[in-house]
């Protein structure tokens, strides 16, 4: 317990001196609009791989629809700044909510599959919203809604990046969160044991939802337009890599795999034709060579560097 509170507000500190140097250098222009861009990506980035890595990876479900939560906050906090002057932070939670309202919707029936059957659910769900979308007037159908207000900055990202890693991270520490996990190791066994593991599903599904939904409002306030083709199966298929490559179950590793394939996503914009066949590649390069992920289900901590330490030769750092 020890070691996970001195992880938990040095990983605070940390981000705050992070924060502090990148606000430092777009203030005095060292950081161009580009780099200004990718840094926000990589927090939209990581907010959805954490939040999706509570479902895959920590309860052990298997949902390719979370583009469809991130449209479901991304438009509707785009028409509530938009048409009804809402303020920026009233409207993404706003939006966080309907998200969450429609992962309960869709979790209550859904989760009691599972496996391929649970996917095939969750990947028509996104699909359905998507369609909802296009054939949506008052939201520009097909066309997209455009217009959007440029509210996106690189502290209202990190700020909601941090928010996510703190909630989820604590989240997945507590007695619920142990329950989630017995539910991704045994799930016969947790039930045997009194675990109502619908409700953990649902509950898992819920908060996940809700900050996808959130990255959603991040997204739309920044790019000024939301078109129902950016949150195809494509989209959910990102995020997925995003949590696979950096380690199911692990909080560390989605982050490290945001930042990763963020950084990809930007050196590969010139082809975009072969972005996606470049994931798929990844993909099946760490099923073959690392199947756990980056990380695994190990998370970085002090225990951790620890460990890494004595294996490498170097002196521990003492806790």
């Amino acid at each position: 317990m020890r070691l996970q509170n001195k992880s938990f507000w040095t990983g605070i500190v940390i981000s705050v001196l992070i924060y502090a140097a990148c606000q430092l250098l777009i203030e005095t222009g060292v950081l161009d609009d580009q780099t200004k861009t990718t840094l926000i990506l990589i927090c939209i980035n990581i907010i959805l791989g954490v939040s999706l890595n509570l479902i895959n990876g920590i309860t052990g479900q298997f949902s390719i629809g979370h583009a469809g939560f991130m449209s479901i906050g991304a438009y509707l906090s785009a028409i509530l700044t938009l048409d009804f002057d809402l303020p920026f932070v009233v409207a993404l939670i706003l939006g966080g909510l309907a998200a969450a309202a429609a992962g309960m919707i869709i979790g209550i029936p859904s989760l009691r599959l599972k496996g391929d059957y649970l996917a095939i659910a969750t990947l028509g769900f996104g699909e359905i919203i998507r369609i909802i979308w296009i054939n949506t007037d008052y939201v520009g159908g097909a066309a997209g809604l455009s217009g959007i207000p440029n509210e996106t900055n690189w502290t209202w990202v990190f700020v909601w990046t941090l928010i996510t890693v703190v909630v989820i991270n604590n989240f997945v520490n507590s007695t619920h969160g142990r329950a989630c996990i017995s539910v991704r190791e045994n799930e016969i066994a947790a039930e045997a044991m009194g675990i109502n593991t619908t409700m953990y599903k649902v509950m898992a599904f819920v908060i996940g939802a809700f900050f996808a939904g959130v990255a959603g409002g991040l997204s739309a306030h920044m790019f000024y337009i939301l078109t129902p083709q950016s949150f195809n199966f494509l989209k959910s298929f990102e995020i997925l890599v995003i949590v696979v490559l950096g380690g199911l179950g692990s909080t560390s590793g989605s982050i490290v795999g945001a930042i990763v394939l963020t950084l990809l996503y930007t050196w590969l914009q010139e082809w975009p034709e072969i972005r996606m066949l470049v994931y798929s590649g990844l993909l099946v390069l760490i099923m073959i060579f690392r199947p756990q992920g980056l990380l695994g289900t190990r998370e970085i901590t002090f225990n951790f560097l620890k460990k890494r330490g004595v294996q490498d030769g170097t002196t521990n750092i003492p806790s």
